[in-house]
């Protein structure tokens, strides 16, 4: 994202309120998420809640109705789609907590749907999926209260328990724990 400079700070401020409006409103046609963003700071109906249930629903949405020839590759795509989803609730709302939650609900989908696929000649969907999960790990370390990372452990256990079950563990070009460890 380009920083803006003091020149241009100047001239935003010099403008006056029917042309910033016009300005924003311009911006807000153009960019889905900067409308979603004001949307979320401006509007009193637009909660916390309603951002965190619009994406769960996306996230559910981009996992059930993936379709090609492969459902372990379709899955991979799929998933790279979700987390763009998450990343995006992130960049709206600044709620880690969300994020970690949009995670978690994403992995349980995930396990619950669609874990068949791990032992696809593919790998790909299993290598994410375990990506995804380390990568909720560290977020949950790194961003939440220590007393939250209990709540997480034994979800975050059964998930890991899973991958390591697995025969494609071998493949995995990172380490994966075998327990959420909490310090």
């Amino acid at each position: 994202m380009p920083v803006p400079s003091a020149d241009f700070k100047k001239a935003l401020k010099q403008l006056g309120e029917k042309e910033k409006e016009a300005l924003i409103l311009r911006l807000v046609r153009r960019d889905a998420e900067a409308y979603d963003m004001l949307a979320f700071e401006l509007l009193e109906d637009v909660t916390l809640e309603t951002v965190f249930e619009r994406s769960q629903e996306t996230i559910h949405d981009i996992l059930f109705t993936v379709s090609g020839r492969s459902l372990s590759k379709a899955l991979s795509r799929g998933l790279k789609k979700a987390t763009q989803e998450i990343a995006r609730y992130q960049r709206i709302t600044k709620d880690r907590k969300g994020e970690v939650e949009l995670h978690i609900y994403t992995l349980q989908l995930i396990f619950d749907n669609f874990t068949g696929q791990f032992e696809s000649i593919y790998k790909g969907f299993y290598v994410a999926t375990a990506r995804m999960t380390l990568r909720t790990m560290m977020l949950i370390q790194k961003h939440l209260h220590e007393d939250l990372h209990i709540e997480y452990q034994d979800t975050i256990n059964s998930f890991l328990a899973d991958l390591n079950s697995r025969s494609k563990r071998r493949q995995l070009p990172f380490n994966l724990p075998l327990q959420f460890e909490i310090d």
